[in-house]
């Protein structure tokens, strides 16, 4: 049997290296690795490069990496709830490679299915596929590093013509994801919107570590109920189902509506 558990985060990223790419799995705060993140952080690395939706908020998720100066770049779709992602960015202190949200999605599935690049209709007559989007700016507010063209294309004929632009799968050296529920072989189970990413960010890894809030037995997980097959991971730490879970933006219904 192969038994991909590790008995704590500490040990599963302890490898990690300073400069080191990551994909790594949440939804805004959902499916956030904390356990994982919190462990990097603890060990020192730095100048790392993140592929994420976002970068959650300034105390919690990927956020808490930023604080401490220990990401060189991000590769994203959404940034508005950070103040200090926004700080670090304008001040040239982080690089940020901004990319529409399916197509990051379909990067990170196509890095781990052993697809090059592909052809999307996302981006095309914008500076996504034109280039000039900043990715890091001066000191002085300069653009200091801007996004470069991407080749375009057009496939189909007569009406049906329509232009794509061409966009490159992503895969790093690790992945870090949150599961509700795995087994010693690494299979997965993700709930609700925590399911967004993670699968994708842990195939993309080349080395995917898992934290998973309850570890059960090989065999004991139906296997039509499995998001994420054993295949993609290749360490599984439990942290426990009273594993702190924060809320984005906590919206409350006035009373009677």
């Amino acid at each position: 049997m192969i038994d991909k558990h590790w008995p704590s985060a500490a040990e599963a990223v302890a490898d990690i290296p300073d400069g080191a790419s990551l994909a790594v799995g949440g939804f805004g705060l959902s499916g956030n690795p904390i356990a994982l993140i919190e462990a990097l952080l603890a060990q020192g690395t730095t100048d790392l490069s993140v592929v994420s939706n976002n970068c959650g908020v300034d105390d919690w998720g990927l956020g808490i990496l930023l604080g401490a100066h220990r990401i060189r770049k991000m590769t994203s779709s959404y940034v508005g709830e950070n103040k200090e992602f926004e700080r670090q960015f304008l001040t040239g202190e982080l690089e940020l490679e901004l990319t529409p949200q399916g197509t990051l999605a379909e990067k990170l599935r196509a890095g781990g299915s052993g697809i090059a690049a592909f052809f999307t209709q996302t981006g095309v007559g914008t500076q996504v596929a034109d280039g000039g989007l900043p990715r890091k700016y001066a000191s002085d507010g300069t653009i200091a590093v801007a996004s470069p063209a991407k080749d375009v294309r057009t496939f189909g004929e007569g009406e049906y013509a329509r232009e794509y632009v061409l966009e490159e799968a992503i895969t790093t050296d690790f992945a870090l994801v949150h599961a509700a529920v795995g087994d010693r072989h690494g299979n997965l189970l993700f709930t609700k919107a925590a399911r967004n990413f993670n699968p994708l960010a842990a195939m993309a890894g080349r080395v995917c570590i898992a934290e998973v809030e309850r570890l059960v037995e090989p065999g004991e997980l139906d296997p039509d109920s499995v998001h994420l097959p054993g295949v993609y991971v290749h360490r599984v730490v439990e942290v426990g189902t009273d594993i702190p879970k924060r809320i984005e933006r906590r919206t409350v219904a006035t009373e009677g509506a």
